[in-house]
């Protein structure tokens, strides 16, 4: 059967190497580079640079707190960002000076008191384009191949952070400048490859903030924060840490082995119970256990960081929402509340308190904020739901037809799944199915094999009680 007749009738398309495993394409892993870049350049966990000394962590934070929220509320004028040049050659040049900067005081000590505060500047600047960039990126994506790609990222970060870990100082100062523009370089490329009605564009609809996901990154941003100093202290840091590649592979083999089956409920069951056990448990029993509570703590954050990332993935995917505003606020306020978790732990940690990190006082904040997540976690289980996010305004006469009628589109057909009880699969079979895709494109487009969009099809039709996509369009009552 020619190549063609397989992708038409739905064939996942196999890797070079692994005819079982469905092809990621290169370009999609630059975000690994980025994560890379942060940990070796700016958490310093093998690399001890003279310059953040004079500007530390928190100020190459601050400034992409605030280059965040700027470009959030700045949304509806610079995004979507993928098609300016400008915002990868601002990004470019910012990181590879605020890298040469940091290098620099290693090689020259005695510049560290003028190279740290322009490498925190410019480094917090242009990493939160960089990251805006690939969060548009996934915004285009359905949620399967989000999951598939980010946790491969995450797992690509931390072996190239082992990688550069046998690397010469002399070596690396060469090596790493080369991160932003490969990470920049992979995020164009990336966006080429895709279709072009896929690719990101301005919405003219007003949207209330989905809270609820948002307050939960808060939270457990948090109690990251609070553990954050000691795991700096450990071999590795955030993003080669091996709780954080454990559940990167456990995702990763997760999507690979059920495909459109896989269950992301699994990592809200991850979630909860590892950090309980980071803070309660392992700080009592005494054997390795801070070794243990930090694999729990690194592992339980990275699990809710794919969370976030699916779920605000999903919803600029379904609804047209603007992946730079949407993102701008999420990632914004996840840096500041580690921030606010880190300072709160040297705080508790002072003379003036004495409290070390284990203590009671910290489990008890960790106690209230789970207790306080589980409960937003049981209002809304499902990955498609909108968590708070509403529609404000009335769609007006310059907004996107196609983008109108997407987001009309989804919200009818969230409303008819709940009203019919259709299962979440279901309600993005439905989605698809209203937006006259064929069967082949719908079981490429959520990773499932030959037959199973059929079936699922099939449940459909008998629950809405509609013997065709006619039927099935009429009853959506949005096209005539």
């Amino acid at each position: 059967m020619a190549k063609s007749d397989q992708t038409e009738q739905g064939n996942r398309p196999p890797g070079p190497l692994f005819p079982w495993m469905p092809a990621i394409p290169v370009f999609f892993l630059g975000l690994g580079v980025y994560r890379a870049w942060i940990e070796i350049v700016f958490v310093g966990s093998f690399i001890s640079f003279p310059a953040t000394g004079v500007a530390s962590h928190d100020v190459f934070d601050l400034v992409m707190i605030a280059t965040m929220f700027s470009c959030a509320a700045l949304a509806k004028r610079i995004g979507p960002l993928f098609g300016r040049k400008s915002v990868y050659v601002l990004a470019g040049v910012a990181l590879v000076l605020s890298t040469c900067c940091m290098f620099v005081s290693i090689g020259a000590p005695s510049l560290s008191v003028h190279m740290g505060l322009p490498a925190a500047l410019l480094g917090g600047f242009g990493i939160a384009l960089v990251i805006l960039l690939w969060s548009e990126l996934y915004s285009c994506l359905n949620p399967f191949r989000v999951a598939l790609y980010y946790s491969a990222s995450m797992m690509a970060a931390a072996l190239l952070i082992y990688v550069c870990r046998g690397m010469s100082v002399s070596w690396l100062a060469v090596v790493v400048p080369a991160f932003p523009v490969v990470s920049l370089a992979w995020a164009a490329a990336s966006f080429r490859s895709l279709p072009a009605d896929e690719l990101p564009s301005a919405s003219a609809t007003s949207f209330s903030f989905p809270w609820k996901i948002v307050l939960l990154m808060a939270i457990y941003a948090f109690a990251y924060g609070l553990k954050e100093s000691s795991m700096y202290q450990s071999t590795f840091g955030p993003h080669s840490a091996f709780g954080t590649l454990a559940v990167a592979a456990i995702v990763f083999v997760g999507v690979i082995a059920r495909g459109g089956k896989f269950d992301f409920a699994i990592i809200y069951r991850l979630t909860l119970p590892l950090m309980v056990a980071a803070f309660l448990i392992l700080p009592n029993v005494g054997v390795l256990n801070q070794a243990m509570s930090d694999f729990c703590t690194s592992a339980s954050y990275t699990a809710f960081s794919v969370l976030v990332m699916l779920i605000m993935a999903n919803l600029s995917y379904r609804y047209g929402v603007s992946a730079v505003w949407l993102f701008g606020i999420e990632r914004g306020v996840r840096a500041l509340f580690s921030l606010l978790g880190r300072q709160t732990e040297m705080l508790l940690g002072s003379p003036t308190f004495g409290l070390a990190g284990s203590d009671a006082v910290l489990s008890g904040l960790v106690i209230v904020m789970v207790v306080a997540a589980t409960m937003i976690l049981f209002s809304e289980k499902e990955l498609s739901s909108r968590w708070g996010m509403t529609f404000l305004a009335e769609y007006n006469a310059q907004a996107d037809t196609a983008l109108v009628k997407k987001q009309e589109l989804a919200n009818r057909c969230q409303a008819l799944a709940r009203e019919r009880g259709l299962s979440p699969r279901e309600e993005e079979v439905l989605l698809l199915l209203a937006q006259h895709k064929t069967v082949g494109s719908i079981e490429r487009e959520l990773f499932i094999a030959n037959g199973t969009a059929k079936t699922h099809i099939r449940h459909i039709y008998r629950k809405l009680d509609v013997h065709s996509r006619d039927e099935l369009i009429n009853s959506l009552g949005l096209y005539e």
